[in-house]
């Protein structure tokens, strides 16, 4: 007997006339779900398992069963599987193809579950290998960042706020704050992770299965922790799909101001770094331009990825329990999240160790934008001197050190105490550069023995963490 109805699926004995080709056009799915095909194959695995150990299968048909799907695995694998719009999706896909193969035993496969339940497991078995993968290469990403800034630890480039220069800082205590970054949004990844890794099988359509399953036996197949508590809610959920989309947001929010410091260090006008010529592009017209292309694109993907964040928010905002057709449409923003995310990830793990520090230049940088002045305004402090009146007299030094074209350091003494008697000779001790990162030896600071010692650290708890 074929698998198909008169109607032509496998769902139509309950219609008469067959589907109009734009209706199959309109609501196929498997041009995009079919990357689901080795966890659905999977998932049917230790579904008909389970149905063979409570006694609705019989071991042989168990064993038929389970040939026959990974055969049909093979051939996906191998580019050999014909898919078709006409069966709507990647589960009718396998089912159809699996009756074909080995006849009415394939038939049984579907027994005691519902596609709604198949696809939320489905899609949570593929999330969570693909969030394993992004760990991996965000701890690749994260040990560049530790290597550079071990390396970089005594390298001074003016620290910003406003985009103006305000204190100088350790290059690798820079390349330490993007550490952080990227460390909060593993955790983040971890919980969802975690949040999610329980099983919908069994749910069914939306109201569980009168057949005697039993949903635990196929969840540790699986590798989930446990099984979710109500069919309703197991069928139509999809928070962990907005879940993720959002770390993977933080993410390339993270990765788009990283882009945005590289394209400026990379400028011209900047001149703090170079990007090794692999992962940069010239211009047609302008021989002279080499273009930071991957951060650029990276900073442009970050929207997308916004975007799939509030594509999957606005599709399950007015949806009603259970499941609605509408979810087909959480795939693609899904997908699209994960390939975007992960993409831009494994090549910034790949830039970090290919960018070239220009230390002269971060440095006279900081000099000329008078980045010790706090350290001038610290010391009168300790002279004594209350705070906001140290404040005025520095500021009335940087207008007399702006005017001459000259950094603090570079002022004589005679100068400096035409405006406050409580400078000593000492002061020049304070006022270099070097002087100044190094007096901020508190843990967090960007004197080089705490970068190092940071650094240290964080490479701990990356090990600690994988």
């Amino acid at each position: 007997m074929s698998a198909f109805s008169e109607s032509g699926k496998l769902w139509g004995g309950r219609f008469s006339a067959s589907t109009d080709e734009l209706v199959e056009e309109f609501t196929a799915s498997v041009d995009f779900d079919k990357r689901l095909a080795a966890c659905d194959i999977d998932g049917s695995i230790a579904h008909v398992t389970m149905l063979a150990r409570v006694g609705t299968l019989t071991e042989a048909e168990r064993d038929q069963i389970i040939k026959g799907l990974k055969d049909i695995g093979t051939d996906i694998a191998r580019g050999e599987f014909a898919w078709s719009n006409a069966l709507e999706d990647v589960h009718m896909n396998i089912e159809a193809r699996l009756a074909e193969r080995i006849g009415d035993v394939g038939k049984k496969l579907h027994t005691g579950r519902s596609r709604n339940d198949q696809i939320a497991t489905d899609i949570r078995l593929y999330l969570r290998n693909e969030i394993d993968e992004l760990t991996v290469d965000l701890d690749r990403m994260m040990t560049a960042l530790v290597d550079v800034a071990e390396r970089e630890a005594d390298t001074i480039i003016p620290g910003f706020t406003h985009l103006q220069t305000a204190q100088p800082v350790s290059f690798g205590h820079h390349m330490l704050a993007w550490f952080e970054m990227l460390y909060r949004d593993r955790s983040r990844l971890v919980d969802c992770r975690r949040r999610m890794n329980v099983s919908p099988l069994g749910a069914a359509a939306l109201a569980g299965t009168r057949f005697p399953i039993d949903r635990y036996d196929s969840a540790e197949q699986l590798g989930f922790d446990g099984i979710c508590e109500n069919s309703l809610d197991a069928v139509s959920d999809r928070d962990f799909a907005i879940e993720f989309s959002s770390c993977a947001s933080l993410i390339m929010m993270h990765l788009s101001r990283m882009s945005e410091e590289l394209v400026l260090w990379m400028s011209q006008q900047f001149g703090f770094i170079d990007i090794d010529d692999a992962f940069c592009t010239g211009s047609s017209i302008m021989p002279q331009k080499k273009n930071p292309d991957i951060p650029e694109l990276v900073r442009g993907k970050t929207g997308r990825v916004y975007g799939d964040l509030m594509a999957l928010l606005t599709l399950m905002k007015a949806q009603p329990l259970a499941y609605n057709r509408d979810n087909q449409e959480d795939k693609e923003p899904l997908f699209d999240a994960i390939d975007t995310v992960r993409a831009s990830v494994k090549i910034y793990a790949a830039l970090i160790p290919a960018i070239t520090v220009k230390p002269d230049a971060m440095r006279e940088a900081a000099r000329r934008g008078l980045a010790t002045a706090t350290d001038l305004a610290d010391y009168l402090v300790e002279k004594g001197i209350a705070f906001r009146d140290a404040h005025a007299i520095v500021g009335q030094i940087v207008s007399h050190a702006l005017a001459a074209g000259k950094d603090l350091v570079d002022l004589p003494l005679a100068e400096l105490r035409q405006y406050c008697s409580a400078i000593d000779e000492d002061i020049f001790d304070q006022l270099s550069l070097e002087a100044s990162v190094a007096a901020r030896r508190h843990p967090g600071g960007t004197a080089p023995d705490q970068v190092r010692a940071a650094a240290r650290r964080a490479r701990e708890r990356l090990q600690n963490t994988t």
